[in-house]
């Protein structure tokens, strides 16, 4: 972290009432508590920004730059004039990527949910229950939690804080005359899924995982233990048939998506043209609105990968082939990583990409930033500064030429 990080979450010490509450919820442990004064303090480097200590304090005393109350009402409040709907549905991160697959999800758990307010959140664990009283009261009449399964949570506690939240949320509004539908939660782990028809039994599934979530068979294809799945998209990676994919980022798909953004704004004229792969959640703001000023001035496409470890290399030569000009990827650091296990593995796809790149002549192409939300602006920055270095290269010209 630098010394110029703005920090992303603050503790306002002269709304602070001591309670502590911040304090033994935080499961980063990066809120300290003097013993003697009881006053409490957020430490930077350590803090995730989660958002669980924001929803829980009771004064409002903490500060936070995304996300907060008063913009997550207004927001819901303006879509659902828009959409005519009185259904809000609260999605982590980590279960609904930017493909929008909410309707899929839901109908998996039995819901038919067809026209919703959509709300995407870091963590399901942020929302505080003063949220879900006034979007009920402001006219939304029914509220759908997708939340990720207990062990699978990003953020470790943050699916058990909000469930239990919302269990006596629901309590308290059957007894104010709410119907005991009002809220629902639905437990959700997006994890990879697995046409066995295209799996050849090479088995580099099997030692890619690093969570154990792959089980040779003898004479078979591999298992898939879903109840270890992590969905961090290592072995879709080395899998040569494309067999075993994450839900939402299937090789192809990713291929179509920047493919057809790049002959969009190359149709235009615009130039340069950048592609970025941002982690899910090294990055908020610019994952939650990519179509805002700030790529659009830098003739920038953003697109969001599950993990590091799922960060295709493959990707990043083809666009250069493709029409982008630069590839910028946006990843956490080794110590902010929410899937530690088998990073070395990303580490080392990305020394060969470079050695790759180097030898092409495309080094000055691609570039890999460690981000944290954490730090305000930094992104912007780094975003700035890559744009900056790209238009001063001569535009590629394509490689891969349709006929």
């Amino acid at each position: 972290m630098n010394e110029k990080c703005v920090a992303a979450v603050t503790i306002n010490q002269d709304y602070c009432s001591r309670c502590s509450i911040c304090h033994s919820v935080c499961p980063y442990e990066a809120i300290t508590r003097d013993a003697e004064t009881g006053k409490v303090e957020i430490n930077i480097q350590k803090c995730q920004v989660c958002g669980i200590c924001y929803s829980a304090c009771p004064v409002f005393a903490i500060e936070m730059v995304y996300y907060d109350y008063n913009t997550l009402v207004d927001y819901v409040d303006c879509v659902r004039k828009k959409a005519k709907s009185d259904t809000l549905v609260l999605m982590c991160r980590g279960n609904s990527p930017s493909t929008c697959e909410v309707e899929e999800i839901l109908a998996e758990q039995g819901l038919s949910v067809k026209d919703y307010v959509p709300l995407r959140l870091p963590c399901s664990g942020r929302v505080p229950t003063e949220f879900i009283f006034k979007v009920l009261k402001s006219g939304i009449k029914n509220v759908v939690s997708v939340q990720c399964e207990d062990a699978f949570c990003r953020f470790k506690e943050g699916t058990k804080i909000n469930t239990r939240r919302l269990l006596l949320s629901k309590n308290v509004l059957e007894q104010l005359g709410f119907s005991k539908d009002a809220v629902k939660v639905v437990k959700y782990s997006r994890k990879v899924i697995y046409e066995t028809e295209k799996c050849v039994g090479c088995d580099k599934c099997v030692f890619i995982c690093p969570y154990a979530a792959i089980e040779a068979e003898p004479f078979a294809t591999p298992k898939i233990l879903y109840d270890y799945c992590m969905g961090c998209g290592a072995c879709q990676l080395v899998c040569p048939h494309h067999a075993i994919q994450v839900k939402g980022f299937e090789f192809e798909n990713v291929l179509k998506r920047y493919e057809e953004s790049a002959k969009k704004l190359k149709a235009e004229g615009k130039a340069p043209v950048i592609l970025v792969f941002s982690c899910q959640w090294s990055e908020f703001k610019a994952l939650d609105d990519p179509e805002s000023e700030l790529f659009k001035k830098r003739n920038a496409i953003v697109l969001e990968v599950p993990c590091f470890k799922a960060l295709d290399p493959v990707h990043v030569v083809n666009a250069l082939q493709n029409g982008f000009d630069g590839v910028m990827a946006v990843v956490c650091s080794a110590e902010d990583c929410k899937l530690q296990e088998g990073r070395d593995t990303a580490e080392r796809n990305m020394a060969v990409l470079k050695d790759a790149l180097r030898k092409t002549g495309w080094q000055e192409r691609f570039m890999l930033f460690e981000a944290s939300p954490r730090c305000v602006g930094d992104f912007n920055q780094k975003l700035d500064e890559f744009w900056k270095q790209i238009t001063a290269l001569p535009p590629l010209k394509l490689v891969n030429v349709e006929a």
